[in-house]
């Protein structure tokens, strides 16, 4: 028995070859050259840009505070530098994606007691020993988690 299989598009293959056309006629303003399957893929691609972008910054925000929580209440001296490294590289990636779409900033604030929940039972599950505070310690301000030591 032979197995018949659809060709896969040139979308399905390479997606960033792909893009490449729709992108071109775009630029040169040949809007009549594009298809609709290609306006089609084209839409769901930049829907998945703005979705990535809000996966990437929750990611980094649990990260984040999983640290920041850490180096507050865990005792552990020698792990402090790579914690404070770790946290720094968040702060930083966070900053990046925050300038680049600042319209993200309500939405982080929006899901922030969420992702604060799964960074703290991450957390709780690595240390459960260590008595971590059910609500974040100090206040939500964007400035603050991107600045502030909340450690001595």
């Amino acid at each position: 028995m032979t197995q018949t299989s659809t060709p896969k598009t040139l979308y399905d293959r390479d997606l960033n070859l792909w893009l490449e056309d729709p992108i071109a006629k775009l630029k040169a303003r040949r809007f009549e050259e594009l298809d609709l399957v290609n306006l089609v893929n084209l839409i769901d691609e930049v829907e998945s840009l703005s979705r990535r972008d809000e996966r990437e910054l929750r990611r980094r925000i649990k990260v984040l505070l999983s640290y920041l929580v850490k180096r507050c209440y865990v005792s552990a001296p020698e792990a402090f530098r790579n914690w404070s490294l770790t946290i720094r590289e968040q702060r930083s990636a966070w900053e990046a994606i925050l300038e680049d779409s600042p319209r993200l900033k309500p939405y982080l604030l929006n899901q922030f007691e969420q992702i604060w929940q799964k960074a703290l039972a991450e957390t709780q599950e690595d240390y459960p020993d260590i008595n971590f505070p059910s609500a974040f310690p100090v206040p939500t301000d964007v400035g603050l988690l991107l600045t502030e030591k909340f450690w001595n």
